[in-house]
């Protein structure tokens, strides 16, 4: 494999890791603090957004024109709006109580069996959604690595952050069925590596040598499936959990730590490596 598929898949790696820690939060604390998931999540979409419209987004455009970077960025937008209408992402629900379910059903064994189960089907059904929502993830991550370094690691950041609370949707209704710590963190971990997994995929169907134009075209729409992601998933969440103002800040918080996180990478890497 070519040096940027194996920069990417560790990249990708990255973001399947963070699933995990997700679940290992489930683990620890069965009642998970959504407030703190919530201001993750914002700080999370301020990177996306410093991602999606000032650099992917901005770069399309002065490279390859201003209607055919917007053509680029909306393709990316309808692309993933068609996902999240189909599968829709599944959220931290706020009435998983483990502790509070157990007491109020332990005279009625039955019912909190099929309870057990309606639950657990919930969860794998969650799982099945979040690694379809990964997939393209990995696929972003692959096509910003081929653009440079600071492309793929900001990506894959912010991926990261956003697919922590994704590992909790997974993890919290697998324990609460189960009762089993390794049952909710192997299914939730497993959900996290549909991302290396889309890179694997996608660097076989993309050759490695594409030409500047499609190449910028795509991190273009790569810009529009992540500001489609921030707003229609990221930011409800955060608002929902930490509350706006809370969220707001989490948000510029997000915006400001990329803006020197770019400086800091660029001031620090030799002058001979991609950017």
């Amino acid at each position: 494999m070519a040096s940027p598929v194996m920069l990417a898949l560790a990249l990708s790696l990255v973001g399947g890791v963070s699933t995990s820690i997700g679940a290992l939060l489930v683990v620890a604390n069965p009642t998970p603090n959504l407030k703190m998931l919530g201001l993750l999540q914002g700080f999370a979409a301020g990177l996306m957004l410093s991602i999606s419209f000032l650099d992917l987004a901005h770069n399309a455009i002065n490279s390859i024109g201003f209607l055919k970077g917007n053509l680029w960025f909306f393709a990316g937008v309808v692309f993933f709006a068609l996902i999240a209408y189909f599968i829709p992402e599944p959220t931290v629900s706020q009435g998983w109580d483990l502790k509070s379910k157990k007491d109020k059903d332990d005279g009625d064994k039955d019912v909190m069996k099929k309870h057990r189960r309606q639950v657990l089907f919930s969860g794998i059904i969650t799982a099945v959604g979040i690694s379809l929502h990964n997939f393209p993830e990995g696929m972003a991550v692959f096509l910003g690595s081929m653009k440079g370094l600071r492309v793929g690691v900001n990506l894959a950041i912010a991926i990261a952050l956003h697919n922590v609370p994704e590992g909790v949707a997974v993890a919290l209704p697998v324990y609460f069925a189960t009762q089993s710590k390794w049952q909710a963190f192997k299914l939730a971990t497993l959900s996290g590596f549909a991302e290396p997994l889309g890179v694997i995929v996608v660097a076989y169907i993309f050759p490695s040598s594409l030409s500047p134009e499609i190449l910028e075209g795509l991190l273009g729409s790569v810009g529009g499936v992540m500001a489609f992601l921030t707003l229609h998933e990221m930011l409800p969440l955060a608002f929902d959990y930490a509350g706006p103002k809370q969220a707001v800040k989490a948000v510029f918080l997000g915006m400001a730590f990329m803006s020197a996180s770019l400086y800091f990478l660029q001031i620090s890497l030799p002058e001979d490596m991609s950017l």
